[in-house]
């Protein structure tokens, strides 16, 4: 766990995001594909006044070179990202995909929500200490 000056990083817009989580899982339950989730929070993000970037483009570095790039689902208020996820197992390398997506971005947090047959989610942290431009 990481702190900064007492509290989680982004402590806030996560609980906002995870509340809007809820509220999706538990208006449209389990069983749809993903995008239709996404699109769901982004309009409860967006009622609860957070500023919502979908399908993110960031560029993957190798020793100072752009050799990829990686697609984000959602980035909150340019601080938070989100990953969906919609299966019914989730699968290992999902938390991985996360932390890379971090590390690829100036970000420090990241949610994995899962619209399983029980809704679960993951926090996400990676201190970043690099000189990327900001997503």
């Amino acid at each position: 766990m990481v702190l900064v000056w007492g509290m989680l990083i982004e402590e806030r817009l996560s609980r906002s995001v995870l509340g809007a989580f809820f509220e999706v899982y538990n208006t449209l339950g389990f069983g749809f594909l993903e995008h239709v989730y996404v699109r769901a929070l982004e309009e409860e993000l967006a009622a609860l006044g957070h500023r919502v970037d979908r399908e993110v483009v960031v560029p993957v570095a190798y020793k100072g070179t752009i050799i990829a790039t990686t697609r984000l689902d959602m980035v909150v208020d340019g601080k938070l990202v989100v990953e969906v996820k919609s299966t019914r197992e989730l699968h290992g390398s999902a938390r991985r995909q996360v932390l890379n997506y971090l590390r690829a971005t100036n970000l420090e947090v990241a949610l994995l929500l899962h619209f399983g047959p029980d809704a679960k989610f993951y926090r996400v942290i990676h201190q970043n200490h690099r000189d990327f431009k900001s997503v």
